[in-house]
């Protein structure tokens, strides 16, 4: 699907498919915004160098899974972001790249499918972003995907706090493979805003023609940007640290039952170890054992097993082992 955005000299808008590209290319000062969703890619290489895009900017955002960056062209900076398609409170999303040529009068955004973040943007104030710069529509669209990030993110945390007195109350083998599942994700949510970050820093650090330092607007949203992204990677990473916190207190409360048990155990043991003694050596079938024709010998056995166990156990329970 191509669908168009373009904002001519009166500051009107219309939306439509590609007939508006010629519009736009016999109005000096108008603006356009090109949405590519799921265009193959013979369409999208055709349609990218008709607006004079770099051939190495297109083979990198025709690339599956291109690490998200910034790089600048003559006619264009190429932005490389990994989107979302959807996701949840359970960490359960579907990532997407999406590419931006951001120009001076033009912006093309790149998409394998539904965006969330560019069809709030279409219904919403596009056009009037559109018409501050195509770099700032750009950055926006970023700015609203990463909001969708941190909702669900935030979301989350209710969830892991049930997920932590769950585990203290009655700590199982399913609530700890959701909390390895769920260390996983969030160890590749982290790489990616990591990536997002250092693009933010970069476009921070240096004048790119088409995201200029010196304009203010762009400036504040470009910072705007990186600050949710550092917001979202340090939420990440502290959540992250709690299920792996989560995980080594489980362990340690399975260890110290565990220690308990043979403890407990070891004690028991210690306990029979001399009364099967006694009772081995007086079990075994020589004829001239010298308590054998004593008449209360049996009597006298047991009483000395009985004084045996009663003092292991005093000792124990002395000892706090028991």
């Amino acid at each position: 699907m191509i669908r168009t955005l373009l904002l001519d000299t009166d500051g009107h808008s219309r939306t439509g498919g590609e007939e508006l590209i010629a519009d736009w290319r016999e109005q000096p000062n108008s603006r356009i915004w090109v949405d590519l969703q799921g265009v193959s890619p013979e369409e999208q290489r055709v349609l990218l160098e008709d607006f004079d895009c770099h051939p190495l900017a297109i083979i990198d955002a025709q690339r599956e899974r291109h690490p998200p960056k910034v790089e600048e062209f003559e006619t264009h900076t190429l932005i490389i972001y990994r989107g979302i398609s959807s996701f949840d409170a359970e960490l359960n999303y579907a990532p997407q790249q999406v590419s931006f040529f951001i120009g001076d009068r033009s912006l093309i955004s790149l998409h394998p499918s539904l965006a969330m973040s560019i069809d709030r943007m279409w219904g919403q104030d596009g056009s009037k972003l559109l018409g501050q710069s195509p770099g700032q529509l750009a950055l926006k669209i970023m700015h609203l995907s990463a909001g969708f990030y941190l909702e669900s993110l935030l979301e989350f945390e209710t969830q892991l706090s049930d997920l932590e007195d769950d585990l203290i109350e009655a700590g199982n083998d399913t609530l700890m493979k959701r909390i390895i599942s769920y260390k996983s994700r969030l160890l590749k949510m982290r790489r990616i805003f990591n990536y997002h970050q250092a693009i933010t820093q970069e476009v921070m650090a240096y004048d790119y023609d088409h995201l200029p330092r010196e304009d203010a607007d762009t400036l504040h949203a470009v910072n705007d940007v990186h600050e949710r992204f550092e917001r979202l990677y340090s939420l990440t990473q502290m959540y992250y640290d709690i299920c792996g916190d989560l995980i080594d207190g489980y362990i340690s409360i399975s260890s110290h039952q565990l220690n308990i048990t043979m403890r407990v155990l070891t004690v028991i043991t210690a306990i029979f170890v001399p009364l099967g003694f006694l009772a081995g050596l007086y079990g075994m079938n020589f004829s001239y054992i010298p308590e054998l024709g004593y008449r209360y010998g049996y009597f006298a056995l047991l009483g000395v097993m009985a004084v045996i166990a009663t003092s292991l156990v005093w000792l124990f329970r002395r000892k706090g082992w028991m």
